[in-house]
């Protein structure tokens, strides 16, 4: 099996929460939990919120086309719902979401 770390962007094949259905989705992966991963979703849209970074070196990290962070959008993912390893987020990119992160994303209770 494909060994999996933290800071690369994937293709994970999404399901929606009714079960009826899945997408294929651009992920990066922010840690691993056993069988799992923690992802945030990437995005085609512009930010739209402060948890949401843009990707200033998406090119050379392996994405299509110019891509966003969601911070606030997690997923708890089986590694088998990963398809293929696009690429790895620069560390110019991880220091962003490194600081957005500590500065936006706080508990709610």
């Amino acid at each position: 099996m494909t060994t999996i770390q933290p800071g690369e962007l994937w293709v994970a094949d999404i399901p929606f929460t009714n079960g009826t259905a899945s997408k294929k989705r651009p992920i990066l992966i922010l840690w691993l939990d056993g069988d799992d991963v923690v992802a945030a979703v990437v995005t085609s849209a512009k930010p739209r919120t402060q948890t949401d970074v843009a990707l200033m070196d998406w090119a050379t990290s392996g994405l299509r086309v110019a891509s966003t962070v969601r911070l606030s959008r997690l997923d708890c993912l089986e590694k088998a719902l990963l398809l293929a390893k696009i690429g790895q987020i620069s560390q110019s990119d991880a220091q962003s979401l490194k600081i957005a992160w500590n500065l936006h994303i706080k508990l709610q209770f």
